[in-house]
């Protein structure tokens, strides 16, 4: 306590040194490291007690099983990320609850910046579709950055006699009910932009969830179920074989890799976007610095040639904001499905 104060009159009055008797001075001279030593170690946030960062390795929680659409924008992300900040940065897949497992330990997780966790549509939905969930999908978190937008394509069984959106329309509207529409799942983005689409249009049609693309593409090819969204990646090779048929996409314009399928608006429905998209956040408490270093890499990371074409092969669209914009973004995703989700009184408790 004593070199404490006697270090603290150094600072302050520095010109008094002189004057003191040699003894004490010496004494001072001794006590000052050690005291600033104490003090530095007592302050954590300092920089100077700070290592570099990244100094270990980093991790991705994927809150989906290896090899899906979360798990490879997941992996391409921390293939470049390991190469900008030189460690290695490992893939975490936590799946389970319908994203809800591994959302809920990157809440939990250390706020350092070493843990981030790929999120897709269905967090934000996640809000309004469980009564409880153990965390908000905004508050909880440090958006770190949209990494890429995924428009669906509008696919249907050739069974069905409908060649193209407005006759689908009309089909749906003269018998409600005998159209039965697939999905990954309750809650997915292809679920909810099907009831987007039949709220807007006055539809009635039957939902029937799978668990996962695979057996929904099946049985929308075996005709036991009429139509579907789902990504381009996955729809357009079936598309392509001529096993269903396109009748257009949820984005703004048209793809580049499928320039011969319509959008939506162009179809017949003006003004009509949805989709899928993937976005990095970070655990809530996360330091700004750190969010906006793993922001800014980010961003880097997806005008790399090679990444852009991976993505567009993915059915991808790059985007690469900053973390008050991919807020922003998110708070609005979680209030438009909030009303889809309410309309259509679809619960999962």
């Amino acid at each position: 306590m004593q070199g404490s104060a006697a270090t603290a009159k150094v600072a302050l009055y520095p010109a008094r040194v002189a004057a003191w008797p040699a003894a004490v001075t010496a004494m001072l001279a001794a006590a000052a490291p050690a005291a600033l030593s104490l003090t530095l170690s007592a302050l954590p946030g300092l920089a100077v007690a700070q290592p570099s960062f990244p100094s270990r390795p980093l991790r991705i929680i994927v809150p989906f099983t290896p090899g899906g659409f979360t798990d490879l924008m997941a992996r391409t992300v921390g293939e470049q990320l390991s190469k900008a900040l030189g460690q290695p940065v490992l893939i975490d897949n936590r799946p389970g609850a319908n994203g809800i497992i591994g959302a809920e330990a990157l809440s939990k997780a250390a706020p350092d910046g070493y843990t981030t966790g790929m999120v897709i549509a269905g967090h934000a939905a996640s809000q309004s579709l469980y009564a409880k969930l153990p965390y908000h999908a905004v508050k909880s978190f440090e958006p770190v950055s949209l990494v890429g937008v995924a428009p669906l394509v509008l696919v249907t069984s050739n069974s069905l006699p409908a060649k193209d959106l407005k006759e689908l329309l009309a089909f749906a509207r003269t018998k409600p009910g005998a159209i039965s529409f697939g999905s990954s799942g309750i809650g997915a983005a292809a679920h909810l932009t099907m009831e987007l689409l039949a709220q807007q249009q006055g539809l009635t049609m039957t939902h029937v969830p799978y668990k996962g693309t695979t057996p929904a593409l099946a049985d929308l090819m075996g005709g036991h179920i009429q139509v579907m969204f789902d990504t381009l990646s996955a729809m357009i090779p079936q598309v392509r074989a001529g096993k269903i048929r396109a009748l257009g996409l949820s984005s703004a314009a048209r793809w580049p890799t499928a320039s011969d399928i319509p959008t939506i608006a162009e179809a017949g429905i003006p003004g009509f976007v949805s989709g899928s998209w993937a976005g990095l956040l970070a655990p809530g408490g996360t330091p700004k610095a750190l969010v906006d270093r793993l922001s800014s890499e980010v961003a880097t990371i997806v005008r790399i040639p090679d990444v852009r074409t991976r993505l567009a092969e993915l059915g991808v669209e790059p985007s690469g904001n900053t973390p008050a914009e991919f807020r922003a973004f998110m708070e609005a995703e979680v209030a438009r499905w909030a009303k889809v989700i309410d309309a259509a009184k679809i619960r999962l408790d």
